[in-house]
């Protein structure tokens, strides 16, 4: 019956970490009810699950420094309203922002990094147990909620499809709402109930048995298993060794060159650093002559590779300027670096220094007026505006349209304003149309396209007409639907048409060049021709974040004084590849004779 007595202990276990993480569970049990109504199909809840994150997180962090340093009730109510009204004023700040803004969104994910290290350090600052032990403990109460949370939903499903085959018909939203139940309320509350009560303030008096127990409990908590510590030294050890001779021999080779200006090995100097820092932390207690070299070693390796990779990111920001990535893969590698300097030289058990330091520089990149952000926007906006200053583009506040400049200069401008518009940001910009969309004013601002100077880059557009709106063909005879597919090199005929008593022959022209539909009669003497180059200049200078064109933006048309063409457009698909260019376009052929 010793499964019995586990069960038991489990759910124990839950029911404690609702007593002791109160509000955290209220947060999640209130996401989790959003979730079951976004499932049904009402409103969009970003905004309030995003706020009950925070809310779960900053109070679980000060529940955590409640644990450590207090032991009075009253003062773990006081920690309580002061999480609630830091939740509600973050509330309030997303209340004031569109809806899905790049900029607190990034913003909202690096806060609650910082949170879940601080949720990891708080509890064993200044105290016995280090900040190696208490990262095992969280390390491994992951592990084992996502484990027992992705077999939970798996046995679960296979009930619903059961059920669903053999006996009746269940609602396909029943496996989201399974594993809302799950994801939301099961894991992290089993998750939470993984973490041991450290040593605190509380404990001062306490009698031996009890500290016994507790003792028992932490020491289980962040002991390394067998398995964790043949996997880290004996596997991950050595692969990031072979790995680090590899990146170091290429430094070498390149270090005159390539190297500095080689952005795809910057995500590879990143997750090379994350590895050997959580590794280090991971191994810090392991005795064997894997980790203890790793940790005599590595930490010395990786100060010199992540200070290149910050010199490298520095340069690279004289051709792109400063955005918020690049802000913190630059913070972050100096992170790295410092974290470098602490492993070679603090003993291993001081690694809380590490945490703090993490939490610092994090805090630093989203809080104004030093964060990413904001001064990516200045200096992007800086950047911009120097540029058309250059060149007399901006007079009495308004932009100057100019094609002549420079291609560099009309380079510059389109990344910047790339970044702005992504951002949101193009609203700052006060010689800038108030209702300016970088999609559909663009050349109509500046005098070129922001496509036709993108070198090296793919670029996909893909748009549709509106289904529900009516073809007006009043006063056209004809109308046909084709398509046009710049892969297929050929003429081939469309259809034929008689008006009048006269023979004619629709067809299209593709040259891989150019692309037409013709019109000519049965002499073959061409009576009209449209150039198919016009639809692909307007539609290519499109973002692919706009879909739907209105009926307008679908019709063109071209005439002589025998007859007129009108194309309206379906659909447009175009991939831009550098010296390549696919398109296809469905659309429908109107001719009027006249």
């Amino acid at each position: 019956m010793n499964w019995i007595t586990n069960l038991f202990n489990k759910l124990k276990g839950l029911n404690k970490a609702i007593i002791r993480y109160p509000l955290t569970e209220l947060f999640l049990l209130a996401a989790a009810l959003m979730i079951f109504a976004s499932i049904n199909g009402e409103q969009d809840y970003s905004k309030q699950l995003l706020t009950c994150a925070v809310g779960a997180f900053l109070c679980a962090v000060l529940q955590a420094a409640y644990e450590r340093f207090f032991n009075q009730v009253s003062t773990r109510y006081i920690l309580m309203v002061c999480g609630l009204g830091v939740t509600l004023g973050y509330y309030l700040i997303l209340r004031s922002v569109a809806d899905h803004n790049m900029e607190i969104e990034i913003r909202t994910a690096i806060a609650l990094f910082a949170l879940y290290f601080a949720f990891v350090w708080v509890p064993v600052i200044r105290s016995r147990i280090s900040f190696n032990e208490s990262f095992m403990a969280t390390f491994k109460a992951i592990f084992q909620a996502v484990f027992y949370a992705v077999v939970l939903y798996c046995g679960c499903s296979l009930i619903i499809m059961a059920i669903d085959t053999l006996i009746i018909t269940v609602n396909y939203r029943a496996y989201s709402h399974i594993a809302n139940v799950i994801f939301v309320l099961f894991a992290p509350l089993f998750f939470l109930s993984l973490i041991p009560l450290y040593p605190g303030k509380k404990d001062e008096g306490v009698d031996s048995e009890k500290s016994i127990a507790q003792e028992e409990m932490i020491n289980k908590a962040v002991f390394c298993p067998k398995f964790l510590e043949i996997l880290i030294s004996y596997i991950i050890i050595p692969l990031t060794a072979v790995f680090t001779f590899i990146l170091l021999l290429y430094i070498m080779l390149n270090i005159r060159g390539e190297f500095w200006t080689n952005n795809l090995l910057e995500p590879m100097l990143i997750s090379y650093s994350i590895t050997v820092i959580l590794i280090y932390i991971l191994s810090s207690r392991l005795e064997n002559k894997f980790a203890i070299w790793f940790r005599l070693i590595f930490p010395k390796l990786l100060v010199p590779i992540v200070v290149f990779q910050v010199i490298s990111s520095v340069i690279s920001l004289g051709d792109t300027g400063v955005t918020h990535t690049r802000y913190l893969v630059i913070l972050y590698g100096i992170f790295a670096a410092c974290a470098g300097v602490v492993m070679s030289l603090v003993p291993v058990r001081k690694n809380g220094i590490i945490a703090a330091m993490l939490i610092g520089f994090l805090t630093v990149s989203i809080l104004p007026p030093i964060d990413a952000f904001t001064i990516s926007r200045l200096n992007q906006e800086t950047i911009l505006k120097t540029v058309l200053t250059k060149n007399n583009m901006i007079e009495n506040n308004e932009v100057l349209p100019n094609d002549l400049i420079s291609k560099e200069d009309k380079q510059t401008v389109i990344s910047s304003m790339e970044y702005l518009a992504k951002m949101g940001y193009t609203s700052n910009l006060a010689w800038l149309p108030a209702d300016f969309s970088i999609y559909e004013d663009f050349y109509d601002t500046f005098g070129f396209y922001e496509y036709e100077y993108a070198e090296n880059r793919n670029q996909s557009t893909n748009l549709y007409s509106n289904s529900s709106d009516a073809l007006d063909i009043t006063g056209y005879d004809f109308f046909v639907h084709t398509n046009i597919n710049s892969e297929e090199n050929n003429e081939s005929k469309i259809c034929d048409i008689e008006n009048s008593g006269n023979n004619y022959i629709l067809n299209k022209e593709n040259t891989g060049d150019s692309s037409d539909v013709i019109l000519t009669d049965n002499d073959n003497n061409e009576i009209i021709r449209f150039n198919m180059n016009d639809i692909y200049s307007k539609y290519q200078g499109y973002s692919m974040e706009k879909s739907q064109i209105s009926s307008d933006e679908a019709t063109f048309s071209n005439e002589n004084d025998q007859v007129k063409i009108t194309i309206v457009v379906q659909t447009f698909d175009s991939n831009i590849s550098n010296d390549q260019t696919y398109s296809y376009v469905d659309f429908y052929i109107l001719v009027q004779f006249k």
